[in-house]
């Protein structure tokens, strides 16, 4: 698995990643991102597609069974879960750097 061939995530993409920790739908999906992103991030249901058509052909995500046939579930693979993790180190990453940096030139965060 090359996890790092899928990073850096776009910001979108790690939402809809994050959302799908547990199984979910389109609706629920778009609901996760706006409520995790304190409703800065909204998504139309065009991206959102598009951005789960591309998450499949790299099995990030899944289909997931479910009873409710007019709506397609989905959840995050193993290897979306790695690199979802992989992208939130390398973000932890560059926040310490920067910290490290800002200090240097005594600028306080």
């Amino acid at each position: 698995m090359n996890e790092n061939k899928h990073l850096p995530l776009t910001e979108t993409v790690y939402y809809v990643l994050l959302s799908l920790l547990h199984p979910a739908h389109g609706y629920i999906i778009m609901k996760n991102i706006e409520d995790l992103s304190g409703g800065r991030v909204k998504m139309a249901p065009g991206t959102l597609y598009g951005a789960i058509e591309n998450l499949l052909k790299h099995q990030l995500i899944e289909p997931y069974p479910s009873e409710d046939r007019r709506r397609k579930t989905y959840i995050i693979t193993e290897l979306g879960r790695s690199v979802l993790r992989k992208d939130m180190e390398r973000m932890e990453r560059l926040v310490e750097i920067t910290r490290q940096e800002l200090n240097k030139k005594g600028e306080a965060i």
